[in-house]
């Protein structure tokens, strides 16, 4: 790999992670204008987690955001982690993440393309167990 295509890789990493990390901020705050910042308005929402295919459109994911109950305003730190982001080409990226939004605990599968200079989160596949309680 030459010096430029690693810079290339190190800035993509770079905006991957800073568009992760207001991914997760967004979240946290249940905050859907931000959120759509870094879900593009295609983007794909898929789980299984409830014994069958769920797929959403994003201006239903928005409604569902703005309804929830945000784990900021109930006190809940952020807990997320990033367990992985791979590079696939110049313009191609995935990233496993972990997120903690009580009751939820959500393993997620983000798929990312650059578009126009900029990356976006395409497709969010997740998966979602129960968080016990505090105490149990």
């Amino acid at each position: 790999m030459t010096e430029r295509a690693a810079a290339g890789q190190a800035a993509d990493r770079d905006a991957i992670e800073a568009l992760l990390e207001q991914y997760f901020d967004a979240l946290h705050h249940c905050d859907s204008r931000r959120l759509s910042e870094v879900l593009h308005p295609q983007a794909l929402y898929a789980t299984a987690s409830d014994g069958g295919l769920l797929t959403m459109a994003m201006d239903a994911y928005w409604k569902v955001i703005d309804a929830r109950r945000s784990a900021a305003s109930q006190g809940f730190p952020r807990r997320e982690h990033v367990q992985a982001i791979e590079l696939v080409g110049g313009d191609t990226a995935l990233a496993r993440v972990q997120c903690i939004s009580p009751p939820k605990h959500f393993d997620d599968v983000l798929s990312l393309l650059k578009l126009d200079g900029r990356w976006w989160i395409i497709a969010k596949v997740f998966h979602y167990d129960l968080v016990p309680p505090e105490g149990a």
